[in-house]
């Protein structure tokens, strides 16, 4: 059933003739099912020329007597003229004195520059399929996005303000809100075709995107106008090649006034000689995330890559030796590495190990069974004497909060060996044992100031446990507030943190080892081996 009725006949009679398409047409008339637009280009311009066929006394001019064609033919140009300079010789009068666009049948609409003409149709929609395909991409699902050239918004105000005075003659509004959005009906034409071919639902929330953007050279300039009326609305951005945006160019047509844009702008728009290009088609994916524990055992071994002034200090990294087997599998571009807390590069992670996560941007595969993770784990267990990986598993973007919770709000035991000066007994670290919940000052440790704000931190010692090894030598068992500096409570970092070892011991003090015991972070969930 075709969707306009007789009340729509004088605004698809004056945009059909002035060079608009046919679904652009059902948009202007409020057409708010998806139904009709899904129709061939083709059969909807026939359909539509079909309900426009009228008498000689029913077009648009409506008079009992109608004058001669070559009177009816100016009174409907100067109807036109009053809203531009620009909308003659577009409407020529047919032999039986109906009225008709010169280029016939698929001349490029003037609103939406061929959007809803042949970029709706299904050769289009294959060879965008073809290219996704070709992606490499593993999916169940896709959300697909269009970016349109700013100039449609132009053109659409355009059209509006023709639209709304020709029904104004009626005594009917119509309101910007009235007209179907461009991307709504692209969509509602696009989706169904999109999900045919490649064979998965289209799903808003979907972690893969297809994109298109368009671009259409001919009628770049159509903006240009708006910023000498509106200079506030176009400001230029770092991250912008233009500074004619969607948004910039929306946000002008809201502020200027009917008559500044119809001195400025073609009303109805010019007719183009081309459709839109496409510049880009794109398929990308959600980042996934994977989390684990990991213990290190070398005491030659950074966090992260170990680099100054450009020169690598050391061959590798915890943080490449777990990464670089989940980018080659997860066919990722590139990876961020977090954990809670990190250790220096001397100092080994023991027990449970620190946890981490990696967020691995763009992934290529994104669908594993908790059999080949494990598998996974394994392959990154074998590669190095210097890691070990446990409790590897996908997680959700959230659920990384709990790691980063626990930086400063756990707790961390830590073993260290400890060197002092003077000659010791037994008894004269027996002491260090009774002290609980000790409130230490830690200024910004010396070695970390390059990269840390100078600071001064209240962190607490919360135990401690001694064991004697020689007469300039003993092991000390800590439990403290996560975040606390250890080697610096135990040589006082020239007086920077105070309390320390060595000034409640009355000796010069030094640590020849350090290893973390535990972080005591509940995340990520243990798992059976």
């Amino acid at each position: 059933m075709f969707p306009l009725t007789e009340e729509n006949k004088h605004v698809a009679q004056l945009l059909l003739s002035t060079g608009t398409c046919p679904r652009c047409i059902f948009r202007f008339c409020g057409v708010d099912f998806h139904a009709p637009y899904k129709l061939p280009y083709k059969e909807l311009l026939n359909e539509l020329q079909k309900f426009l066929e009228t008498e000689k006394d029913e077009l648009i001019l409506e008079v009992m007597n109608p004058p001669p064609k070559k009177i009816r033919l100016q009174e409907l140009e100067d109807s036109i003229d009053n809203l531009s300079q620009n909308g003659e010789g577009r409407i020529s009068v047919s032999q039986d004195g109906s009225i008709a666009s010169k280029n016939s049948n698929l001349n490029v609409c003037n609103v939406c520059l061929g959007i809803l003409q042949e970029f709706c149709e299904k050769d289009f929609i294959k060879k965008v399929c073809q290219k996704v395909e070709a992606s490499g991409f593993e999916f169940t699902s896709l959300v697909f996005s269009v970016s349109f050239p700013p100039q449609l918004s132009v053109r659409e105000h355009a059209a509006w303000l023709l639209v709304k005075q020709e029904m104004g003659k009626q005594s009917l509004s119509l309101g910007r809100d009235d007209i179907v959005q461009l991307k709504e009906a692209y969509k509602w034409i696009t989706h169904p075709l999109f999900s045919e071919e490649l064979g998965v639902p289209i799903d808003g929330k979907s972690l893969f995107e297809v994109s298109v953007v368009f671009a259409h050279p001919e009628t770049v300039e159509d903006c240009h106008f708006l910023a000498a009326i509106c200079p506030d609305c176009f400001k230029p951005a770092k991250n912008k090649q233009s500074v004619f945006t969607r948004m910039a160019v929306m946000k002008a047509l809201n502020k200027i006034k009917e008559e500044d844009f119809l001195k400025q702008f073609p009303c109805p728009p010019n007719s183009p000689k081309a459709v839109c290009t496409v510049l880009e088609t794109e398929c990308a994916h959600g980042a996934v995330f994977v989390a684990g524990r990991y213990n290190k055992y070398s005491r030659n071994l950074p966090q992260t890559p170990w680099i100054i002034d450009g020169e690598r200090k050391l061959e590798s990294s915890v943080e490449e030796l777990i990464s670089d087997h989940l980018l080659a599998v997860f066919k990722a571009e590139s990876f961020n590495f977090s954990s809670s807390g990190r250790e220096d590069v001397d100092v080994r992670t023991l027990g449970n190990g620190r946890p981490f996560a990696i967020e691995l941007v763009n992934p290529h595969r994104v669908h594993f069974t908790s059999q080949e993770i494990k598998e996974l784990q394994q392959k990154i267990n074998n590669s190095s004497n210097k890691i070990q990986v446990r409790d590897l598993q996908l997680v959700t973007r959230e659920a990384i909060g709990h790691m980063k919770e626990g930086e400063e709000e756990k707790t961390k035991t830590y073993s260290a060996l400890i060197w002092t000066d003077k000659a010791i007994q037994k008894k004269d670290i027996e002491f260090l044992n009774d002290i609980k919940d000790l409130k230490i000052d830690q200024k910004t440790p010396l070695r970390v100031l390059h990269r840390r704000p100078l600071a001064v931190r209240v962190r607490v010692i919360h135990s401690m446990e001694t064991q004697y090894v020689d007469e300039h030598h003993f092991r000390l068992s800590l439990k403290t507030q996560a975040g606390t500096y250890i080697k610096e409570f135990v040589h006082g970092d020239f007086g920077r943190t105070k309390p320390n070892i060595g000034s409640l011991m009355n000796v010069t003090a030094d640590i020849l080892e350090l290893d973390v015991e535990s972080v005591d972070v509940d995340w990520p969930p243990a798992l059976d081996d």
